[in-house]
């Protein structure tokens, strides 16, 4: 088949598939397929090929997490329960920077399995230089993702199911992404439906937590759910404010 970078149809992807992952079967979410399809064709990588890690070195972690140190520290108790939660089964979890970068690792006590996939402080999981994985897709696709095992790009990090939820910061811009991994081999897919959504719904509360940190003198009005509030008198008042600030059910009125 002749890669092209344009949008490709059903049959393309397919016959995509069978020539550079004939040993796999065509995934059912497209998701997946197209993020394959853009780690060979755009990032020029291969399934087969060498995976080498990259991992940071400590200056450059050093560095990083002090760029980040206000949402790491707003992030930090989302991340602390989560990995109580999940932890304890066996699951590893990761908060990430918009570039994919891990800031924060919380791996079982018998995690050597993780560390051995570079699910550590530093690992680098942008999608353009390890293919499809659970932080970098998530991240290249701005919503949640489930990667299950050889739905994973590089065959060294097909043992894995990953399950993430962006991060959006109070601008909109996505800051980062929140990672669950699970190295289990007993680990189905329904049952990454389930921390997926708890992943989603702590990733939400990261955001609510950052978006009133980043308003302290704002009067911060919630709506129900994931939907746009209904504020009646309130949404008259966004509209007069210029400054006000609105992102997903929150909106931060400024002092009259």
């Amino acid at each position: 088949m002749s890669l092209q970078t344009s949008a490709t149809g059903p049959a393309d992807l397919k016959a995509f598939v069978g020539d550079y992952f004939a040993d796999r079967s065509l995934p059912s979410d497209g998701l997946i397929v197209q993020s394959w399809y853009r780690s060979v064709v755009e990032h020029g990588l291969k399934p087969a090929g060498r995976a080498n890690k990259v991992i940071l070195s400590a200056a450059e972690i050093h560095r990083h997490q002090e760029f980040h140190h206000d949402y790491m520290t707003i992030a930090g108790q989302g991340v602390s329960g989560l990995a109580k939660r999940v932890g304890q089964a066996g699951f590893a979890v990761l908060l990430s920077d918009e570039h994919g970068i891990a800031l924060d690792s919380r791996v079982p006590t018998t995690g050597s399995a993780y560390a051995d996939s570079g699910l550590i402080v530093g690992s680098r999981w942008d999608e353009s230089l390890v293919g499809t994985n659970g932080i970098g897709t998530c991240i290249a696709e701005g919503r949640r993702v489930i990667i299950h095992r050889n739905e994973h790009f590089h065959a060294r990090n097909t043992g894995m199911s990953c399950m993430d939820a962006p991060i959006f910061g109070p601008d909109g811009a996505i800051v980062g992404a929140l990672d669950v991994s699970s190295a289990r081999a007993d680990q189905t897919e329904g049952f990454n439906r389930l921390i997926a959504a708890t992943v989603a719904q702590t990733a939400r509360a990261i955001e609510a937590d950052f978006f009133r940190a980043s308003f302290p003198e704002a009067r911060i009005v919630v709506g129900d759910g994931d939907e746009q509030p209904c504020l009646g008198e309130e949404r008259q008042a966004v509209a007069l404010r210029p400054h006000a600030v609105e992102m997903g059910a929150l909106v931060a009125l400024p002092s009259l």
